[in-house]
């Protein structure tokens, strides 16, 4: 496909015109540039979307011996580049750590930050940046050995215990401790992998992240069942996208991708029947989400089929879920606020009319 007719594809009729000009290199007009959107328009003439992942978490973002990446969040950055880019193939995958990511986000080195990065108001205030839809909720807790013998933080008063540097993690730990009169020695380190290391060697007597993190990092001790994850829960970890704020549109975007694989759970819409569905669904909704009824996203610079290539890239929100994550992944994580909004759970789209 020539860039002119992936452009055209991909794009509304009445943005072809702009869409061509800088598919074939000619310069586009400041007003031609406003049109379509300042950070949708960067994006499609580079070609490729960035993503900020995590440096390595089981689960969410890590590289196999060979290099290759998978995770939830890394599908998630896949069903973005479909979306927006026509194939899940047009992304980069930055590893970033908790120190690096929202500066990075702020100096444009990434377009989408999905790295474990929970939305609070302090980060919302900040004139940088824009959270873009909750994609897992969690909570916070803690990994220790078996044999300490310990079944709840409560005893965990006067203990060592491993966190991430510069995260609301360690924040709540402070509060934790304050509001239960107990002592922590926090061991701040940069990464997950510094962490297990130190937990590994000893150097703290527990880890605390959230409880997704936890999971994954168990994973990769040597013996995962001498090491318990405690029933307490001591916070709420909303993880969001987080995109630049200076251009609403393409966070609203986000948003949208997001909502359009939670509904596809919904309406029963998987990778494997979703071009089929496409076609031959008497469904209003399902027609409308897979754009059968036109485009109703031009307004965020988006097509008609934007949706049907984000689904097709990996699956709907559950399937993603399950491969990485759920109870048939190496982490074995229960649905529980994850699961559909009719099935006990938070996950709710919006309707696609």
């Amino acid at each position: 496909m020539t860039p002119t007719a992936f452009f055209d594809f991909l794009m509304p009729r009445r943005l072809a015109r702009a869409a061509t000009a800088f598919a074939l290199g000619f310069s586009v007009s400041q007003s031609q540039t406003a049109e379509l959107g300042t950070q949708m328009y960067e994006l499609r003439e580079r070609g490729t979307l960035r993503c900020g992942v995590d440096t390595g978490l089981e689960g969410f973002a890590r590289q196999d011996e060979d290099g290759n990446w998978n995770g939830f969040e890394v599908d998630l950055c896949r069903a973005y580049a479909a979306a927006f880019l026509g194939s899940p193939d047009r992304m980069q995958l930055v590893p970033l750590t908790t120190q690096e990511r929202l500066e990075a986000l702020g100096e444009g080195e990434v377009d989408i930050l999905l790295r474990n990065t929970t939305w609070t108001l302090t980060r919302d205030a900040q004139a940088d940046f824009s959270f873009a839809g909750v994609y897992y909720y969690d909570g916070q807790g803690f990994l220790v050995p078996r044999d300490l013998a310990i079944t709840s933080a409560r005893e965990l008063d006067g203990a060592r215990i491993c966190v991430l540097r510069n995260t609301t993690t360690a924040l709540n730990l402070v509060d934790y401790a304050q509001s239960h009169d107990l002592t922590f020695q926090l061991v701040e380190v940069a990464t997950v992998r510094a962490g297990i290391t130190a937990y590994r060697r000893g150097q703290c007597d527990a880890l605390s992240n959230d409880l997704s993190g936890l999971a994954g990092m168990r994973m990769t001790l040597e013996e995962p069942d001498a090491h318990l994850i405690l029933p307490e829960v001591i916070s709420k970890e909303p993880l969001s996208a987080v995109v630049a704020s200076r251009d609403q549109k393409f966070a609203d975007a986000v948003r949208w991708v997001l909502h359009a694989l939670v509904a596809a759970e919904e309406y029963g819409v998987t990778a494997a029947n979703a071009a089929e569905l496409a076609e031959n669904s008497t469904n209003a909704e399902v027609g409308r989400l897979l754009g059968t009824g036109g485009p109703l996203a031009e307004g965020l610079f988006l097509d008609a089929q934007f949706a049907l290539r984000a689904i097709e890239a990996g699956g709907n929100y559950g399937e993603l879920f399950e491969r990485n994550l759920g109870t048939t992944s190496g982490l074995n994580l229960r649905r529980g606020l994850n699961a559909q909004w009719n099935e006990g759970g938070l996950m709710y789209a919006p309707p696609f009319r």
